[in-house]
């Protein structure tokens, strides 16, 4: 036991995260910042109230008197009174009001983000839109799941990310676990007073992250998944730009598969999901076991 807290192999920096995963975005970092001071906040607070009793315990603890009476018993200390009711309530307000700072800068939006992505839910996937863009015949680029494919949410890092979103059905979860946030989407027009958008300053890495659905949502609700691939902002821009070309093989404009394969950038534009596998809507099977991969 007394070697075991030695032989970890644990790095200062995931000390002092005191459990709280790796986030990808600054609103993570700022709730991560938050989470670790509010620890040690709490472990300080704790060490003192500790320290007070066993000091109490082990200094002041008195016995009955030779004659069987019991010591004088203090009652009534107006000054620590005072501070017992002064300090909680001190640490309060600044917990509070650190509080809402964070989840003021959580759920800030702007309104001329670098990019936009409209998030649409249903039973049991997802589609994403980016409505600033525009396809040759019409309409704008998108990027649909089904049965067979797993969607591929692209996002550009270095630049800010406005999201709205909305479901088809019931309610859904959009969560992706690096950017430590989640957000309940509902059908419309009920919003359950909740604003359908929110955004992200940035991402912070490239990386590709699983994304899933958070709300229990039906049947095939542990198939709801998807992926996010984050690219450095040039390698976006040629992506977004192909999406909006006629592929010369098909005559259609490029799929995200096809885009993403072009780029040709190693593991992280793999057309294909690569840490999860798609849900076949076959209602014949019984069993996730029956499942592909299950």
């Amino acid at each position: 036991m007394v070697v075991l807290p030695f032989t970890t192999g644990c790095s200062m920096e995931e000390v002092l995260r005191f459990g709280w995963p790796v986030g990808v975005t600054p609103q993570a970092e700022a709730m991560r910042e938050f989470w670790t001071w509010s620890t040690v906040a709490a472990l300080v607070v704790g060490a003192i109230t500790w320290g007070a009793m066993f000091w109490a315990i082990l200094l002041h603890r008195k016995r009955r008197d030779d004659d069987g009476t019991l010591p004088r018993q203090t009652q009534y200390n107006l000054p620590l009174e005072v501070v017992f009711t002064v300090i909680p309530t001190i640490i309060v307000s600044v917990l509070f009001g650190f509080t809402v700072a964070v989840q003021n800068f959580v759920f800030e939006t702007t309104e001329d983000p670098d990019v936009r992505i409209a998030i649409t839910g249903f039973q049991w996937n997802w589609q994403f839109a980016y409505p600033d863009t525009q396809l040759p015949g019409g309409g704008v680029v998108t990027e649909l799941g089904t049965s067979d494919r797993i969607p591929l949410l692209v996002l550009p890092t270095q630049r800010s990310i406005q999201f709205y979103q909305e479901s088809e059905d019931v309610v859904h979860s959009f969560w992706v676990p690096e950017f430590l946030f989640k957000r309940d989407v509902f059908p419309l027009p009920d919003q359950n007073d909740q604003d359908p958008v929110w955004q992200i300053s940035q991402i912070d890495t490239e990386g590709a992250f699983v994304g899933r659905c958070a709300e229990l949502c039906g049947t095939y609700h542990a198939f709801m998944n998807f992926e996010v691939r984050a690219l450095a902002p040039e390698l976006y821009d040629r992506y977004i730009t192909l999406r909006q070309q006629v592929s010369p093989g098909t005559g259609q404009p490029y799929t995200s598969a096809e885009a993403l394969a072009e780029l040709d950038c190693g593991e992280l534009c793999t057309p294909t999901a690569i840490t999860t596998y798609p849900f076949t809507t076959d209602r014949t099977l019984r069993s996730a076991s029956e499942q592909p991969g299950g």
